[in-house]
């Protein structure tokens, strides 16, 4: 399926769409090295990993400092002397309406969704040049397509910044680098527990109880890593057949 044997980093990788893709990936046989900031979850996935026979390792990984991210990278490296996929999962959705200023929110979903995403690219990018091969999946969201308001109006807008950043990209280094943007819909992970507004977070837990499993995203971004390297899926989007949005 051409994965195995692939050296594949994913941030955000101690739950949900994250830990979904390094354990689908590591069974597919590629060696994934797993960043994230609770470090306990992520040795405890990376132990199924091994026992299952797959390759993992672990770094603790706050995706808001660029120093981080270039240690996870690094890591790869180090560990397998190269990286063939980096996958900028990491995100926070914080809904509430603008009118209650949330913003310490705003700023960490910027920090996280944003220049999480770049930092990722920075790290990756100079090591993809160097081996003539590299692909960059980053995570956006349905909410990068169409503005999710009232409530997440600046989570959309650092999706929409996602999708933007992700095609500049390609058009930047594409050649013999790829670049794959995934969004999906209601996917049961704990993006949902991200808002600190009560009524808003009601409505999302309400919302996601037509989510698919995380597993899903997972099998998208195998399909775009399996494609040969001279075909660069582009954009996947993906949701629940129920959902409207």
């Amino acid at each position: 399926m051409n994965i195995a044997g692939k050296v594949i980093v994913i941030t955000g990788a101690s739950s949900g769409l994250g830990e979904a893709t390094a354990r689908h990936l590591s069974g597919l046989g590629a060696s994934v090295v797993l960043g994230a900031r609770r470090a306990d979850k992520l040795h405890a996935i990376a132990q199924d990993i091994i026992k299952a026979g797959g390759k993992a390792e672990v770094v603790e990984t706050d995706v808001t400092r660029a120093s981080d991210v270039k240690a996870l990278i690094d890591k790869a490296v180090s560990v397998f002397g190269r990286v063939d996929v980096l996958v900028n999962n990491a995100g926070l959705m914080a809904i509430a309406p603008l009118s209650e200023l949330k913003v310490d929110e705003w700023e960490r979903m910027i920090d996280i969704n944003v220049k999480g995403v770049l930092y990722g690219i920075a790290a990756a990018l100079p090591v993809f040049e160097r081996q003539g091969s590299g692909h960059f999946i980053n995570i956006a969201s349905v909410a990068g397509i169409k503005v999710f308001s009232p409530g997440g109006t600046v989570y959309s807008g650092t999706k929409f910044a996602v999708r933007a950043i992700s095609e500049g990209l390609r058009h930047e280094v594409g050649g013999a680098i790829r670049t794959t943007t995934i969004e999906p819909g209601a996917i049961d992970s704990e993006l949902k527990l991200g808002s600190s507004h009560e009524q808003s977070s009601d409505f999302v837990k309400d919302f996601y109880k037509m989510a698919i499993p995380a597993a899903s995203v997972a099998r998208a971004i195998a399909y775009a890593i399996e494609q040969p390297a001279d075909v660069d899926i582009n954009e996947i989007v993906l949701r629940p057949t129920v959902q409207e949005f």
